[in-house]
């Protein structure tokens, strides 16, 4: 299977109601993570990087945000004359309630890619994969459909999951949909499947006829019918799914071997580029087990956090544990731990806000605390 004959599918919009906070005014898919990207930015890195130069994003709402970062794909070079990034957006009264009639509205756009298999992604999974090795095991295992799963808990947020048997040859033998034993170690399907195009119309249409809405029902339904396989990523892989994953995942940057995997040179994760000044520290400023973007200026203390673009931190302020996106100005003396503050938020002088580990405090954008 060569990449090229490879269409990308993304779903920019999954668990969008399972982060009310962080989705309130963009798409999930365009969240603000490690203080210069966005959750994007990984899954169409990942692509790119694998070969796969056109991509189909589907957004039902709040998608200006998206539109704004992902642009015409030049970040992630897939703006020249034989690679193309397309945004799909409701048109024509047509419904985005459901995966089935989603993707059935776009069957349009989909017969128009000449493109021969699909790969359908979410928009909210952190993770360095080369599909080049998931391309090699589907063709090698003549494969109908391959789903791509991770053995671990399943992160929070997934209230029907779905999860796999898989026997030794990669086959699967049975989907599970939302199991009892998700506390324990399954091997949870967290979205992403490869499937040729033809094959995947065809189970819609017929998913449609009967009224069977459920796309995870459609998979349960396919294993018997076809040689559906399940392929392993064994990699760092982060579902943002609510907002203490966020949070989680965001600290997981301070480890360095996280770092490592996640931003490997030979696959690198592109983004959309904001020129900015080197970060300024003050006299008095002090910064530790932080990352810090550039354009903020610090003259107060940090410690465990991430520092989005453009960040004000104000003299004799102490944060530990925090989250601020760009341009957030904050003031002198003020004291503030495990909290997210979204962009555009001015907290005043000697504030003092306090959250916990398993509660994060939440600061909605253009707030002024």
């Amino acid at each position: 299977m060569r990449s090229n004959d490879v269409l990308g599918f993304v779903f920019a919009d999954t668990l969008d109601d399972k982060i009310p906070e962080l989705a309130a005014s963009r798409t999930t898919a365009s969240v603000p993570i490690g203080g210069k990207y966005r959750l994007i930015d990984f899954v169409l890195s990942n692509m790119t990087n694998s070969g796969i130069n056109n991509v189909g994003l589907v957004a039902k709402s709040n998608f200006l945000s998206l539109t704004d970062h992902v642009g015409s794909g030049s970040a992630y070079d897939l703006s020249k004359r034989r690679s193309n990034l397309t945004l799909l957006t409701p048109y024509g009264g047509k419904t985005f309630s459901n995966y089935v009639e989603t993707i059935y509205n776009m069957h349009g756009y989909l017969d128009h890619c000449r493109e021969e298999y699909v790969l359908i992604s979410q928009g909210n999974i952190v993770t360095n994969f080369d599909y080049t090795d998931l391309f090699d095991f589907h063709s090698k295992k003549n494969a109908d459909i391959t789903l791509i799963y991770k053995t671990g808990r399943v992160p929070g947020g997934y209230d029907r999951p779905i999860t796999v048997d898989v026997d030794r040859d990669g086959k699967v033998s049975q989907v599970f949909v939302k199991p009892s034993a998700t506390d324990e170690e399954v091997n949870h399907v967290y979205g992403s499947m490869l499937v040729k195009k033809s094959l995947l119309m065809e189970e819609i249409r017929q998913a449609l006829s009967l009224n069977r809405l459920d796309i995870k029902r459609v998979i349960q339904d396919t294993v018997g019918k076809y040689r559906v396989y399940a392929f392993e990523n064994k990699g760092y892989t982060a579902a943002i799914g609510s907002i203490n994953a966020y949070f989680d995942f965001n600290m997981d940057l301070m480890k360095k071997e996280v770092r490592d995997e996640l931003f490997n040179p030979k696959r690198p994760i592109y983004t959309k580029v904001r020129d900015d000044a080197p970060s300024r520290y003050g006299l008095n400023s002090s910064v530790k087990n932080s990352i810090i973007a550039q354009g903020c200026v610090i003259d107060g203390s940090v410690e465990n956090c991430v520092i989005s673009k453009g960040v004000y931190v104000g003299e004799g302020a102490m944060l530990s544990n925090c989250i601020v996106m760009q341009d957030t100005k904050i003031g002198k003396d003020t004291n503030l731990n495990y909290v997210i503050i979204d962009k555009d938020v001015t907290i005043k002088d000697e504030r003092s806000l306090m959250g916990f580990d398993s509660y994060p405090i939440y600061i909605a954008k253009k707030s002024v605390v």
